[in-house]
């Protein structure tokens, strides 16, 4: 009895301890912002319809890691809840509970609990999640199994479907693979195939896995003022990124220090997170457009590199790409694959401007790219077909590193115009130009006018570049043992 009641008190001053307020940053987007955007999906959402929204599920690393936790974009933008094991239902319209109550939303999270929070870090509760996030209707998680409501009398549910790879925890009655199959006994979902994408039609049901994506990227795509002070941030971190390897660099360093100065600067300005795993290729390894090994152990002389990162600021990130010369000076083909690339990029900004489809910024770096490589002799006719610009020049950016957003550009979309030109090794083309692998890539807002470059911060041409790898680096004084010889 005497262990039982040491226990009682240890848990209760663990929680005492977890309720005080964490040293978070002040400037995270405000629970009035996220209602709001509660608000405007209400708004568009059809009648008598409710939305269902799921927190991301926590991923597993290996063993008993899992993976930091990073929350699904849609449930961040509309909750600014980060934790996982969380539901959120918004409605059409007023919904009346039991004690006589109206309310339109009502999320269930995970519940406070003294030893967990001990090991993995402090939760809101669903105290916490009214008091700080402004729900008026929050519940711990438990309750959701409980919570009566007829969604059969909706003329739409409308929610994302389901992967179905959410891992069940056998002692958690709620959590999210738990609330997820109360969702689905809730709702009559389909057993047959555990999908309701079976066909190219939605079944004859009130479930409605297609209808919330259009309303999500109307929403997202177009960016509030608060947002874009977040990506502002994001994209100049990044930036101040790319000028620190430039001066910094040298003949012999290997791509993953390049990745860690990088990365290290992202988290002295206190962002949270990458937007994606960090693309850094040096010579062919740049042909690899997704190349995320940076393995390479020491970067040649005379080869270029390609640096492809985005730091992530409260949940917004950049994406951004420099490629320059390991030993400071583009040689004469380096250099004029590098201007054909910044050539196409410049024309696609000048066409950049609401009206325009996003797609046709692709068209405009493809003609440029492709007039210039006849010029080079590097193919035979602009209509050649060839795998030396193989992608897609712009997408949105936000919450996700390609992000949800409209093809017909309007004012206050965050985009990326990215044109590349890639000539692996044995391409059937002079020898001289293979393993040249070029990407500019720069973030613009566009406005009403055309387009804002936001990260002009980073030089883009040869000229800024060259002038900025002369400058030195406080990097050059940090030397660490040899590791090896230590023995």
């Amino acid at each position: 009895m005497k262990i039982f009641i040491q226990i009682i008190i240890a848990l209760a001053g663990f929680t005492a301890l977890y309720s005080q307020s964490a040293d978070l940053p002040d400037d995270f987007l405000s629970k009035e912002w996220h209602k709001g955007r509660r608000q405007k999906l209400r708004e568009s959402m059809p009648a008598n319809s409710v939305a269902v929204f799921f927190a991301n599920a926590v991923r597993n690393r290996s063993n008993d890691v899992d993976y930091v936790y990073h929350q699904d974009p849609n449930f961040f933008y509309l909750t600014g809840y980060r934790e996982p094991e969380a539901v959120l239902l918004i409605f059409k319209d007023k919904q009346i509970a039991a004690n006589g109550v109206g309310y339109d939303e009502i999320i269930f999270v995970q519940e406070r609990n003294a030893m967990r929070e001990m090991w993995t870090g402090r939760r809101l509760g669903a105290e916490g999640t009214k008091s700080q996030l402004g729900f008026e209707q929050a519940f711990n998680g438990n309750q959701f199994k409980k919570y009566n409501v007829d969604f059969s009398k909706f003329s739409e549910v409308l929610f994302y479907d389901f992967f179905n790879d959410v891992r069940d925890n056998p002692r958690d009655s709620a959590d999210l693979y738990s609330l997820i199959e109360q969702f689905k006994e809730k709702v009559n979902y389909p057993k047959k195939d555990n999908s309701l994408i079976v066909s190219k039609e939605q079944p004859k049901n009130n479930l409605n896995t297609r209808g919330l994506n259009p309303l999500m990227v109307n929403l997202r795509g177009v960016k509030m003022a608060e947002e874009i002070e977040l990506i502002r941030k994001a994209v100049m971190i990044s930036c101040v990124g790319q000028v620190e390897v430039m001066k910094a660099i040298e003949p012999g360093m290997s791509e993953r220090e390049i990745q860690g100065i990088h990365e290290f600067i992202f988290k002295k300005y206190q962002a949270e997170d990458l937007g994606y795993p960090s693309i850094v290729g040096g010579g062919h390894n740049g042909c690899i457009l997704h190349y995320t090994d940076n393995y390479k152990p020491s970067l040649n002389n005379k080869e270029l590199i390609l640096m492809d990162l985005g730091a992530e600021f409260h949940g917004y990130t950049a994406d951004i790409t420099r490629t320059i010369p390991v030993n400071g000076k583009f040689s004469p083909e380096q250099k004029l694959i590098y201007e054909l690339v910044l050539s196409a990029q410049e024309a696609s900004m000048k066409a950049c401007k609401p009206g325009v489809e996003l797609s046709y910024l692709t068209t405009v770096s493809r003609d440029v790219v492709n007039k210039g490589l006849v010029e080079l002799g590097i193919i035979k006719t602009e209509t050649e077909k060839h795998l030396y610009f193989p992608h897609g020049v712009s997408h949105h950016i936000g919450l996700d590193v390609h992000d949800k957003g409209n093809r017909i550009l309007e004012p206050n979309m965050a985009i990326t115009i990215e044109p590349g030109i890639y000539i692996p090794d044995n391409s059937s083309c002079d020898p001289k130009w293979w393993g040249i692998a070029v990407r500019i890539e720069d973030d613009y807002l566009v406005n009403k006018d055309g387009c804002e470059l936001l990260s002009g911060y980073a030089p883009r041409t040869v000229a800024d570049i060259e002038a900025m790898m002369k400058q030195p680096s406080p990097l050059q004084k940090f030397k660490l043992p040899n590791i090896d010889s230590q023995k």
